[in-house]
């Protein structure tokens, strides 16, 4: 009988670490098409042509042609983060960007992207900072507000 019960937890803690293991693939809001390389964006800044909205939701505005919403997990930057999506296009092509830690630790991006997908923005990218903007941007050299 004690063996029963000792398979018995074993069986529920195998499948409390699947469900975990499943929300934690789930977690990404986004697909990989979704997905701008820093590069991309860094090419198009330097051309100075076509330059989309970008977005800012995390600590601090460092690419050019930013916009600071602030970090949108604050209720406050929330709330600017709509207002200056109520002023755009559905259509309007968007880059938002965070850069504060590595996305599977970042607060902000989900909540930014939830918050397009809810007011139907139909061409939003999210800047691929996986690691942060200091080791995917600016160590390589890309344009920053000075």
């Amino acid at each position: 009988m004690k063996n029963f019960s000792v398979i018995k937890y074993f069986f529920f803690a195998c499948c409390l670490f699947s469900c975990n293991l499943i929300q934690a693939q789930q977690e990404n809001n986004w697909t990989n098409d979704q997905l701008m390389e820093p590069s991309t964006l860094a090419n198009t800044l330097q051309e100075n042509k076509n330059i989309p909205v970008i977005l800012s939701v995390g600590p601090g505005a460092i690419i050019p042609h930013s916009i600071d919403i602030g970090m949108v997990s604050e209720k406050e930057n929330k709330i600017k983060l709509d207002d200056t999506l109520s002023k755009l296009s559905k259509d309007a092509e968007i880059v938002i960007y965070c850069g504060c830690c590595p996305f599977d630790r970042c607060p902000n991006i989900r909540p930014a992207i939830d918050e397009l997908k809810k007011m139907k923005f139909t061409n939003f990218h999210l800047l691929n900072l996986s690691t942060n903007i200091k080791t995917d941007w600016i160590s390589k050299g890309y344009p920053t507000v000075d």
